[in-house]
């Protein structure tokens, strides 16, 4: 599966999905900020876990909205 990205400005979210105890997904996103002299990164994790990838991924995709969203440029 691609990674799949937003960006604001500076700054590019990628989201994605890690497998955790008993056979459940958190989802993650990758918030990077590219300022011309080097990239910063931060992982966020999605505060309770999934019973399937899907879920975990719209989960991902939910955080980096809000994360992006509350960025001001």
């Amino acid at each position: 599966m691609d990674d799949t990205t937003y960006t604001k400005g500076l700054y590019t979210a990628t989201i994605g999905v890690r497998p955790v105890d008993d056979g459940q997904f958190q989802g993650v996103v990758s918030l990077a900020r590219d300022d011309g002299e080097g990239t910063d990164s931060t992982l966020y994790e999605v505060g309770a876990s999934s019973e399937n990838e899907g879920e975990a991924l719209e989960e991902a995709r939910a955080l980096a909205h809000r994360i992006l969203g509350e960025i001001e440029l």
